[in-house]
């Protein structure tokens, strides 16, 4: 008698523990669905059927990894950035990034493989507060004062990008950086999962706003 009422609330906790998964399944599914596919006109791959915009915003990523091999994320986010600005539809590039630390700077990191690429140092300005896709989205519209804008990276954080960008009414498209095969960056891809559902969570129920927003700055094109 004491095991089978012992084992009426595992039952319980097992059938709820089901359904608590399942519910959040349906979110993670549901959060992925409409970011890519409302997003999907807005995505570019080619330079030539994308619309010319003033200015682009590069988001960040760092240059190393942890072992100290080439980040190929960053190294193909700095191609697709200076291959769109030779081909003459950006003028200016906002590299925005993460700087939290005395020793890691990613606005910086580049802005000089951005100039060793051939993009002119005036034609970049430096976001040291880029520290998620929404920082520097909203930073790149309340800070540096763009509504109309291109961002650069891979398909997949454009996509969460553009969405952040629909939210606040910005005038936004985005270049595809190249892929990065799927061996090198498979945990990245099972994040973003989770992180387009954080972007819905941060949206939409909690507002989430910037870490740091302060003065304005003015792009000088």
């Amino acid at each position: 008698m004491f095991n089978k009422i012992k084992a009426l609330p595992f039952k319980r906790f097992f059938k709820w523990s089901i359904v608590l998964i399942g519910i959040f399944g349906i979110f993670i599914i549901g959060s992925n669905y409409w970011i890519i596919k409302s997003t999907k006109s807005q995505l570019y791959s080619d330079t030539e059927s994308i619309p010319a915009n003033d200015v682009a915003i590069l988001l960040g990523a760092s240059k190393t990894l942890k072992n100290g091999s080439e980040n190929l994320f960053f190294k193909y986010r700095i191609e697709a950035a200076a291959k769109l600005f030779k081909s003459g539809k950006i003028k200016h590039i906002i590299v925005s990034g993460d700087n939290s630390k005395k020793e890691y700077d990613e606005a910086t990191d580049m802005r000089e493989a951005l100039v060793a690429l051939g993009v002119p140092d005036s034609c970049i300005t430096q976001d040291y507060a880029g520290f998620r896709t929404l920082d520097s989205m909203v930073r790149c519209l309340k800070v540096f004062g763009q509504k109309k804008i291109t961002v650069i990276s891979q398909k997949f954080h454009n996509q969460r990008a553009v969405f952040i960008g629909n939210y606040y009414k910005m005038n936004v498209v985005a270049f595809n950086a190249k892929d990065v095969p799927d061996a090198f960056s498979l945990k990245v891809r099972i994040r973003e999962y989770f992180a387009k559902l954080k972007s819905v969570v941060d949206l939409y129920l909690i507002h989430k706003q910037p870490k740091f927003l302060g003065e304005s700055v003015r792009i000088k094109i």
